[in-house]
Formats: structure tokens, sequence, C-alpha cells
């Protein structure tokens, strides 16, 4: 299958590549080597295809930054020998690895494409053909330039591409199972693909080498606010000896309990040098410190603002950043940049 571009199908678990087994009627991984039997319209395309399976696959539930550090060391010794990547991965945590690897891939200039499926690409009614498809003719499609159309880490999931650190899974049932609420689609499949051009993020230069940072500090927890929570909690969780950084998932525009003995926590943490990123349990919107009294407050005992950013986006971007450098205070200067798009700034 010879054409002008090359994919390479990175497989490394999930849904999408199970198939019932004939015999036990058991759901097995397929071998990806064998792709084009599985998925004959993909040979109507002039690209060669290529497949590297993990081995062994790990379930969705299962990932690790082990993982990301592994897809990101596999794009960058293939990085030469191909135009594109698709990454097949469950759907649970792909949000969480596709914003990762949005931040490990330094200078990418090249679609590295996430997908998946709700239901085995093996049985009749998969949305995985029809997302895998569309994931290699997008990660395969060139500008009138030669360069690629959506050079930055994505995910594609009925007919939508969304940014992938800009993507959260918002449905567990529906082929509809990702959404991107704080950022305008970067594509969507139709009759054709139409591209939002505007929208995706282009390379200063195309001719950097790629880099991959995988060294990840992964010392943050989260915390969510709710009615009722209780100081031994927050305590716990803020002042921990092991957490360098804390996400707090705030109500509405970032805001949280007035309470003194919560302020009074979350000022011993930032004594503490602890890094305090405040982010809206809202599915879309952005936090804004300035608004309410509740929200000052925290922004006075030098919480961060995470902006709109999503959770996932958070988290990653935290093991990134820290994983670079020990200083906290340089941490939380970079945490206001948009660095890949995952932030409106």
């Amino acid at each position: 299958m010879k054409g002008s571009s090359s994919i390479l199908l990175i497989y490394t678990g999930g849904t999408i590549g199970m198939r019932q087994d004939p015999i036990d009627g058991t759901l097995k991984p397929f071998d990806f080597s064998q792709i084009l039997e599985e998925v004959p319209e993909l040979g109507k395309f002039a690209v060669r295809i290529d497949s590297h399976t993990f081995d062994p696959l790990i379930d969705s539930s299962d990932v690790e930054p082990s993982l990301w550090q592994s897809i990101a060391n596999l794009i960058k010794d293939r990085y030469d020998e191909y135009d594109g990547f698709v990454v097949l991965h469950g759907t649970d945590t792909m949000a969480y690895s596709a914003s990762a690897l949005s931040f490990m891939l330094e200078n990418l200039s090249k679609p590295v494409i996430f997908t998946g499926s709700q239901l085995p690409i093996g049985v009749p009614r998969t949305d995985g053909k029809e997302n895998l498809i569309s994931s290699v003719e997008i990660a395969s499609t060139k500008d009138k330039t030669g360069h690629p159309r959506v050079p930055e880490v994505s995910v594609l999931f009925d007919s939508r591409l969304m940014r992938g650190n800009r993507s959260t899974k918002m449905n567990s049932e529906n082929f509809n199972a990702f959404a991107s609420p704080n950022h305008p689609l970067l594509a969507e499949a139709g009759i054709n693909i139409r591209y939002n051009d505007s929208f995706i993020r282009k390379p200063e230069s195309w001719n950097e080498p790629l880099q991959t940072s995988v060294s990840l500090d992964t010392r943050v927890s989260i915390l969510k606010i709710h009615p009722g929570i209780t100081p031994q909690v927050v305590r716990n969780i803020l002042c921990g000896s092991e957490t360098r950084a804390v996400i707090l998932e705030t109500y509405g525009s970032g805001n949280a309990p007035s309470k003194g003995w919560f302020l009074n926590i979350v000022a011993e943490a930032s004594k503490m040098g602890k890094i305090l990123v405040n982010v809206t349990q809202c599915l879309s919107g952005t936090v804004n410190m300035d608004l309410y009294a509740t929200g000052k407050a925290l922004e006075n005992e030098g919480v961060v603002s995470g902006l709109d950013i999503t959770t996932e986006g958070a988290l990653s971007k935290l093991f990134y950043l820290m994983g670079k450098s020990g200083d906290n205070e340089w941490v939380k200067a970079r945490l206001g940049e948009n660095l890949r798009g995952e932030i409106s700034k």
C-alpha cells in the first residue's frame, strides 16, 4: 500500500481493538498487523499504515504515567518514519493521556490523534471503524504548503476532532463520549471533513526536532470541594507531606467555603510552599477569583487560577512542569502561561 503519506497505528489497549471469539464468545484483542482485513476501507486511502501493539495491553483504568512515557518515546523513535500517529486507547483515561502527551511532546509538528470506541471494532454496530477511518484520514491530510493539517495532539470521537488537552469524557453510554466545552472543535467529519483552521495550533518552526519531556513529578492531589467537607479531609490533602501540588475543584467561577478554618488550612498549605491550583467543577466556564469574595480570599492565600483548563489538563500540566523544576514558584508562574492551547488567554 504505497502512497504519499504514512501513519503509525499505536494500539495501547481498550475496547476498539477487541473482537468476539467465534468459539467461546469472549472479547479478545486482534492482530493490528491484519487491520486491513478488519477495516478494508482503510485500503482506499493512498496511505501506508503500519502498527505497533503494546505488550501487555493496558486497560484504560490501569493507565499510569509510565504508559505516557512509553508512547512519547515510541513516537520520538519513529518520528522521522511517519507523517502522523494514531493512538488507539481506552476511553476512560483517554483525555488524561492526550493532555499529558500534548505537554510531553515538545516542538511537535505532526498529528498525534487519540481515538477509541464504545463498542469493539469486531461487532456490527461498532463506532470504532468510523473513528479509526476518520483519524487516519485526518492524520494523513496535508495543507496547501505540504504541512500536516492538524499538527497537534488531539482526540477524535464521534466525527469530532478536539484538542487533546481540552477534551473530557462526559458520557459512558453514547457514541458522543467526549466533549470540548471550552474550546471549538478542530475539525468535524461529515460528508466532508471541515477543518477549523483558525483554531488549529501550528508550530513556530516546522524544522525543529521533536523533543520529549518524560520526567514527570506526579505528587499531585485533587480536592473536590463539597458541602459538608471536614477540616480533617482538607488538611490531610492540602498539607500532606507526600503532596507537592493540589488541584482545588471549586464551585462555579472558583468559589470555596469562606469559613475561617478552611481559609486557615489553605494559608497553612501555601506557607508550606504547596502549589495550589483553582479549577472549576463546572463542565464549561472559567475561574475568575476576582468575581466573588470567596474566590478573592483564595487568591490572597496564594491559590493560582486555572482559568478554563480541564482537570485532566491541570493534572498533566502540573506533572510536566514539576518534572522540569523543583522550584515551586517557577511552576506557579508557568501555570498561567498558555503552553499548548490548554487555556484561553
